[in-house]
């Protein structure tokens, strides 16, 4: 991918083209990252956003262009609250040789905003709904909205209205109810996903209460990981216990 300015991406292994091991790699990017974890590296490639080289016995080798997407991850998801998937299609498209447009810097909007970095980060979550809007996009009802609600299933961002999170969760729902799931049979998927968020929340309470505020905007985009990463085993077993019970 084309050369990133500034931290990792302008290492020593740059100057020599020498392999490095994920340790080496790790001792690169905590000069501007140092949460930075070897799990969080073999995390990264596991997900696909880095391809190191596998020596015989098995052990990763990075070259300097695996230490430089390793560093551009790392400083969108950081400077940028990226999730993964959306900074896979944009190293895709680095690798094109286009150049993707990032949102702004969180720290420039949380000083730009009037509100401060409260509203710069729900910001960069998208606009809120109305209720009307909200129900022009779910094809819901006064009623059923209604209902979603009284089960906790929906909910609104206090006075901000509804979040896309919250249209994308009104439109399943209605596609379940089609198959005759009715919102009192969801109670336990939202009892579920409130404990997953509580695991969450435990380990990465770590990063939110560092004073470093680079330390707890990577508290965001880990647990953007976990969320993404929960959600795939969770698929993943539905589908399992499916096929054995359909057997």
């Amino acid at each position: 991918m084309p050369r990133t300015t500034g931290g990792a991406g302008d290492g020593a292994a740059a100057t020599d083209g020498a392999l490095l091991s994920i340790g080496a790699v790790l001792g690169q990017l905590q000069d501007e990252f140092p949460e930075v974890t070897i799990s969080k590296i073999r995390f990264l490639e596991a997900e696909g956003l880095v391809e190191p080289r596998r020596t015989p016995s098995g052990y990763r080798k990075f070259a300097a262009d695996d230490v430089q997407r390793l560093a551009y991850v790392l400083r969108v998801q950081r400077d940028h609250y990226l999730p993964l998937r959306v900074i896979k299609e944009h190293l895709e498209g680095l690798d094109r040789g286009e150049q993707p447009v990032l949102p702004a810097l969180a720290a420039e909007s949380a000083q730009e905003a009037p509100g401060g970095a409260e509203e710069a980060l729900a910001a960069a979550h998208g606009p809120r709904l109305a209720r009307e809007d909200f129900l022009a996009a779910t094809g819901a009802g006064e009623a059923e909205l209604d209902q979603w609600e009284s089960y906790g299933l929906v909910e609104t961002a206090g006075e901000g209205g509804y979040e896309a999170e919250a249209v994308m969760i009104g439109r399943l729902i209605a596609d379940l109810g089609r198959y005759g799931l009715e919102p009192r049979h969801l109670r336990a998927v939202k009892a579920a996903a409130e404990r997953e968020a509580g695991l969450v929340e435990q380990l990465v309470a770590p990063l939110r209460r560092h004073r470093n505020p680079q330390t707890r905007r990577h508290a965001e985009a880990t647990a953007e990981e976990l969320a993404e990463l929960s959600a795939r085993l969770h698929a993943a077993m539905l589908r399992s216990a499916l096929r054995l019970r359909l057997r």
